[in-house]
């Protein structure tokens, strides 16, 4: 199992950090999540691809980065 922490964009409150902590821990392979609004970060720890986790937040309405 791994855990990256990837750069979100476009969270602005607590409702978008719920939306995005949804999104990410309704990707199947993710087994924990983090969404930290001030650092605008998302740390997951799971089997998950980036391309099945960013799709997932970007369907939530906000954008990920991959881990540099």
């Amino acid at each position: 199992m791994n855990t990256h922490t990837y750069r979100v964009t476009g969270m602005t409150c607590g409702g978008c950090v719920r939306h995005v902590d949804k999104a990410l821990r309704n990707t199947p392979g993710v087994t924990e999540v983090a969404v930290d609004l001030t650092s605008g970060t998302a740390k997951v720890t799971g089997t998950a691809s980036f391309g099945a986790l960013s799709a997932a937040v970007a369907e939530a309405g906000y954008q990920m980065t991959e881990p540099a």
